[in-house]
């Protein structure tokens, strides 16, 4: 563990600020910037990230782009959902079934067979990673990948189907 420590430690020194330059480059905004950079290592430490030591500066880029680009997603998903559904006054009802909505998919998630659907799900919408990504990752082809991704998309489909 020690030694996994100090070799994160030793990449994070040697690609910190070209992976932070990368982030302000895309996100213009230093504390979203550093966060995602610092995510990326956290992921290493956790053990959430695999990666082939001979691409690594390759590789941490790769991540900082794809978290730049969730976050960017994100900010661009909130702005349209302000401006085209404004909120006046929450109507508690309303926050409670969103809260339900987000519950149930999140069980389904958890619930994905074969556990490959779960994995692909969140590798492709947690990670930002591209079909080409996770089948390197999971060593199969990226035919399967779709595959995989759509019958666990159908199976979401049904379970918020099921809740409504």
């Amino acid at each position: 563990m020690e030694d996994k420590t100090r070799h994160i430690e030793s990449l994070f020194k040697q690609h910190y600020q070209a992976m932070y330059r990368l982030a302000f480059m895309m996100l213009h905004d230093e504390e979203e910037s550093r966060d995602i950079v610092h995510d990326v290592f956290a992921r290493l430490l956790d053990g959430d990230i695999r990666f082939d030591s001979d691409k690594v500066g390759t590789f941490l880029l790769s991540c900082v782009r794809n978290g730049c680009l969730n976050v960017m997603r994100s900010h661009d998903t909130r702005e349209r959902a302000m401006r085209d559904f404004p909120i006046d006054d929450e109507d508690p009802s309303e926050s409670e079934a969103f809260e339900s909505e987000i519950q149930a998919l999140q069980n389904g998630i958890s619930r994905l067979t074969p556990p490959i659907c779960r994995e692909i799900i969140l590798l492709h919408y947690r990670y930002g990673l591209t079909f080409r990504e996770i089948a390197a990752r999971l060593q199969v082809s990226e035919t399967t990948i779709y595959k995989h991704l759509r019958n666990a998309l159908n199976q979401l489909r049904l379970t918020i189907k099921d809740m409504g």
